[in-house]
């Protein structure tokens, strides 16, 4: 059980509850560093990243054994009992009877059944005002809302997160060549050799609660469905939702629409939907009140209900994102309005830029309709009748369109004249909807799937691609909103300049908005000088499946290192015995290195990713006389390798005194933009002694990266040069046009003349930044090539070093 709310004071009950026991507990045995916490303050603490566990007292010391190899600190509190009683001791006071037992009753008072909430509430309806729209233009409109937070890019936000560790992210946020943060949904493969996965989307629509609290959470359930409607997921029901509900209780109003709320979405829409929602949580408190020289004031939040939606996906190569394609042809864009033109404006972005409400909010008119919708979906996904998906939300039609060109790096020409209604409501009403992208060659098939779920009467043909660049809405020959997809594009990245400018270094966040405004971009790109489906160690895999006689890889980590798994799993696809090796068995002396034929230091979140985690890493071994010894041997062994990925880049960079050849070597400090850097990054593979880039030189690929420790740091210019002379810089950054590149975001990190990968002079010990284990699957790189099939180029290296073996 996860210790959240209440602290231990939920979590020990609940934990011993669920197994019919009771339990006898000792507060002074919970880890502390404040002895002197009162009871009720250690019992009911809220503090995070704590669990606790039920462990039988047979296996107490294999547990305490894991603990103790991971460094992972843990201690006994207390022992389960038959009686369903709970006691709570504190030893502190052991010397006063009525202190040391602050807890003593039956289970059943704590857990019991509680009796059902009576609650005496009014409710009470906020009717709005008509939203006055007379002096508003199309073009200022739709500026507001390409800067408004709910809709502006938040590149900010989302490149500060790890979103490639597993290597089985399958769609992150970020979608096509250039990187464009408007995905629908989540993606994750099932395992590191499979294409079945898992999807997840969100819904949310907060603000139509203030007029209509059951069409705010009716709302938040159909837009998890259409935010995931473009995955390979079969039948509605096998979806399943989380429901966080979050309300101010007993603000006046408050409690009625959070029943009303609650009866729309569990009585009515999920049963006709077929769906249920088995989990989820609430925050009852959503209000905060104060005293401010003399005056009271408050902030009251408004009803929130966020679903997410979670379905199995059959397969992961299927799913379809909101990138516009270029190079299908001829195809249309199509809407699907599945209000059949109501066009209900209140609540909505377009009101809220012009500080107004409005009356009537759109809704979920007809559940038979959306399941339609959904189900026309998965036929045409599963059929791979769809180039481009992107569902209608905030902002509208508009907005829609907009973040797909700026996906698909391409102009669109839309003509709203078949819609009903005027231009601003036809623009950004935000109605339930999509807009689909389409070969011209399918449209008879295609609307005899609309017709067969009986949706074709709600699609409409509203537009193609153009050459030219440009983002034009016509009703009939009449220009009702025109600009270049640039000024949109730009106008939309202003939110993300602005926030990252005042958090991260504003020299990076500039350079980063001004790539935007480069028209002829190319985006990511390959140019690969290998065949990048040859499998070069087929034989020797063959021979190693007869004589078992498969060489052996450290797959070395330290407390903390999350990407040893996907490591590991790189390493076994090339032909290797993939062995877990954690710093406590060298140090302790339960394993040795000359067992292996190779090792890895692991990247990932080493120490919690405190600064500098690798130095301290590689200082635990550098302090010990016996593992010094064993790595320095290691290193001079002519027939083994090392590879260090991330923080285990950082960690061999500080061993330098002890691996022959590395004298060129940098040290790795904090990026350039003083912040934690999550991209998918264009390198450039150098001619070195490498043994892992055996063949590849020359190859232009993309990359995961995740540090924020990745800048170069040499002791001075000359050293740079020398790095550059030495031949030992084994990969670069380069930018979309393939240049070497200091300039952010192409180098996340700054580093100079983009180095990001250094060898030694026999080649058997590279150093890297960037994570090549995590996308040595096709389908967990954020973006790829059509004809890449199941092994991306980073395998390559690997079978490399399966090679160097022999």
């Amino acid at each position: 059980h996860d210790v959240g709310a209440g602290g231990l004071s939920n979590a020990f009950p609940e934990l011993v509850s669920d197994g019919g026991r009771g339990g006898n507990f000792e507060l002074r045995n919970v880890p502390n560093d404040e002895r002197s916490m009162a009871p009720h303050e250690i019992w009911c603490n809220e503090s995070q990243e704590r669990y606790v566990l039920a462990v039988s007292d047979e296996q107490l010391p294999i547990f305490e054994a894991i603990c103790a190899r991971e460094r992972a600190p843990f201690a006994v509190v207390g022992k389960a009992t038959e009686e369903e009683h709970l006691t709570v001791t504190d030893s502190h006071f052991a010397d006063d009877e009525t202190k040391n037992t602050p807890i003593d009753l039956p289970l059943e008072v704590l857990l019991g059944k509680t009796p059902k909430i009576i609650k005496d509430v009014k409710t009470s309806t906020e009717t709005g005002k008509t939203l006055d729209l007379a002096n508003i233009s199309v073009t200022e409109a739709a500026d507001r809302l390409l800067r408004l937070p709910t809709i502006a890019e938040k590149t900010f936000l989302i490149t500060i997160g790890d979103r490639s560790v597993t290597g089985m992210v399958n769609r992150d946020q970020m979608v096509g060549p250039w990187q464009v943060p408007v995905a629908d949904c989540g993606v994750t493969a099932a395992a590191l050799d499979s294409y079945h996965g898992e999807a997840m989307s969100l819904g949310e629509r907060t603000p139509v609660a203030l007029l209509n609290y059951g069409a705010s959470a009716r709302l938040a359930i159909a837009e998890s469905l259409t935010n995931i409607a473009g995955t390979d997921i079969g039948d509605l029901n096998r979806i399943k939702l989380s429901a966080n509900w979050m309300s101010p209780a007993g603000h006046p109003g408050e409690d009625a629409g959070l029943y009303e709320a609650v009866k729309a979405v569990g009585e009515e829409l999920c049963p006709a939907l077929g769906l249920t929602v088995p989990v989820g949580k609430d925050s009852m408190s959503m209000k905060t009140q104060w005293n401010e020289n003399g005056e009271a004031k408050s902030v009251t939040s408004p009803l929130s209900l966020i679903i997410t939606a979670f379905g199995r996906i059959e397969d992961i190569r299927k799913t379809v994102t909101p990138e516009l394609r270029t190079d299908k042809g001829d195809t249309r864009l199509v809407a699907i309005d599945l209000s059949g033109g109501k066009n209900r404006l209140g609540g909505s972005c377009l009101a809220q830029v012009y500080k107004q409400l409005g009356t009537e909010t759109p809704d979920v008119d007809n559940p038979e309709q959306l399941k339609g919708f959904f189900n026309a979906m998965q036929t045409l996904v599963r059929d791979e009748k769809l180039i481009a998906y992107h569902d209608r939300s905030d902002g509208g039609l508009f907005t829609t369109i907009a973040e797909m060109a700026f996906a698909g790096h391409t102009g669109v020409d839309i003509d709203i004249s078949k819609l009903t209604g005027t231009d601003l409501e036809v623009l950004f009403n935000e109605e339930l909807g999509a807009v689909i992208q389409i070969r011209e060659s399918d449209v008879d098939d295609i609307h005899s799937v609309f017709d067969q779920h009986g949706i074709l009467d709600l699609c409409t043909d509203v537009g193609r691609l153009n050459d030219y660049d440009m983002i034009t809405f016509k009703r009939d020959d009449v220009v009702v909103l025109e600009n270049t997809r640039t000024y949109f594009r730009t106008v939309w990245a202003e939110t993300t300049l602005k926030m990252q400018a005042l958090r991260d270094n504003p020299e990076c966040a500039q350079q980063e908005f001004d790539v935007k405004f480069d028209t002829e971009d190319p985006g990511l790109n390959t140019e690969l000088t290998f065949d990048i489906n040859e499998d070069i160690v087929a034989d020797l895999i063959a021979k190693d499946a007869q004589h078992i006689t498969n060489p052996k890889i450290a797959i070395l980590r330290e407390q903390g290192v999350n990407s040893h798994v996907e490591m590991a799993a790189s390493f076994d696809r090339a032909g290797f015995i993939a062995i877990d090796v954690h710093m406590s068995d060298i140090l302790e002396g339960r394993t040795d290195l000359a067992d292996f034929n190779g090792l890895v230091a692991c990247g990932g979140f080493s120490y919690g990713d405190v600064l500098g985690a690798g130095e301290g890493w590689a200082k635990s071994i550098l302090f010990n006389a016996n593992a010094r010894e064993m790595f320095k041997t290691f290193f001079h062994r002519e027939d083994t390798f090392s590879l260090g990925v991330c923080n285990g880049c950082q960690m061999l960079s500080n061993l330098k005194e002890i691996i022959p050849g590395s004298e060129a070597w940098p040290h790795f400090v904090q990026n350039k933009s003083e912040r934690f850097e999550a991209r998918f990054s264009l390198v450039e593979i150098q001619e070195s002694p490498s043994i892992f880039f055996k063949g590849m030189e020359g190859s232009r690929m993309p990359i995961a990266v995740s540090h924020g420790e990745g800048h170069a740091e040499f002791i001075s210019e000359e050293a740079i040069g020398a790095a550059n002379d030495s031949g030992k810089v084994s990969m670069r950054f380069v930018d979309n046009y393939g240049e070497v590149t200091e300039t952010y975001p192409a180098n996340p990190n700054g580093s100079p003349d983009g180095i990001t990968a250094l060898t030694t002079t026999d080649g058997r010990v590279t150093i890297m930044m960037p994570h090549p284990e995590r996308v040595f699957r096709t389908v967990a790189n954020s973006w790829h090539p059509d004809e890449w099939q199941e092994d991306s180029p980073w395998v390559r290296m690997f079978r490399n070093a399966r090679k160097f073996i022999g």
